[in-house]
């Protein structure tokens, strides 16, 4: 009995929807209609400022070290790193499977955020550091942003607890703390990362034999 009453209020929410994207549909075409040359002109020239400012920002990037996974080697280069970019991810490791596996992972997040450095750093080597930092699992990730440790990821825990994590899960884990972006250099390779972060773990095993 209800049933057409149903269908009824459906197809009427369908419509008024459909319509209000219609309308807006219509202004934004209105709008642009209204646009003479010298408007065109001036978004033309602010497009063009922008795509500058970015490809700006993309060179200094570049000349800091973005866009790779990098080891340092020293506590006072951790502290320059930190002060030169705005946005850091440090992973504090040792020789064991498990920082194995962090590593195959910020090794592809690294190419595909470029607004963020990553970088590495032996944390037995780096006691300072560690006791400042308050570093006891490993892997720990100190995620930084100007210049201030903002979170930390401490082992696999926020991960599922497993080492078979993909690389999109730790991606969504720094993305959470802003300390990556989803927007422009961070979208560039999405579709391939999800094939490569499904072979992480099975990579990672062939290439270490000393485990632990």
């Amino acid at each position: 009995m209800e049933h057409p009453k149903v269908q009824e209020i459906i197809e009427k929410q369908v419509l008024t929807v459909a319509k209000a994207m219609e309308d807006k549909l219509d202004e934004e075409i209105s709008a642009l209609d209204r646009l003479d040359l010298d408007d065109l002109e001036a978004l033309r020239e602010r497009r063009l400022q922008q795509m500058k400012k970015m490809a700006e920002k993309r060179s200094r990037w570049i000349s800091l070290g973005h866009g790779e996974y990098t080891e340092i080697f020293s506590e006072k280069d951790f502290f320059s790193t930190v002060k030169a970019s705005d946005r850091v991810v440090c992973h504090f490791y040792r020789e064991n499977w498990p920082c194995k596996v962090m590593d195959k992972h910020l090794s592809i997040l690294a190419k595909q955020h470029l607004e963020t450095r990553f970088v590495k750093i032996h944390a037995e080597k780096s006691p300072f550091l560690a006791e400042k930092l308050k570093i006891i699992v490993l892997p720990t990730l100190a995620l930084i942003k100007n210049a201030k440790v903002d979170d930390y990821v401490v082992g696999f825990d926020q991960l599922g607890g497993t080492d078979e994590f993909s690389t999109e899960e730790l991606e969504e884990r720094l993305a959470k703390s802003q300390v990556i972006s989803f927007e422009g250099e961070s979208s560039l390779n999405a579709s391939r990362s999800g094939s490569q972060a499904r072979s992480v773990r099975q990579s990672t095993k062939a290439d270490s034999s000393d485990s632990e």
